[in-house]
């Protein structure tokens, strides 16, 4: 439980900090680089979860 509550605050805090850098930015290049790394991110945060049994 305590993997799912630390991924979910660090996936917030990432995800807002790439939200102001991308409104400020503006660039469609960074545009497409964030949207896939925060669907890596999630990805990898699901699967994490799935094999270490935090989803219980």
């Amino acid at each position: 439980m305590t993997n799912a509550i630390t991924g979910l605050i660090g996936l917030a805090l990432v995800v807002t900090f790439l939200g102001i850098l991308v409104v400020w930015i503006k660039a469609i290049p960074l545009i497409i680089i964030v949207v896939s790394v925060m669907i890596l991110a999630v990805i990898d945060f699901v699967r994490s979860l799935r094999t270490n049994g935090g989803l219980r």
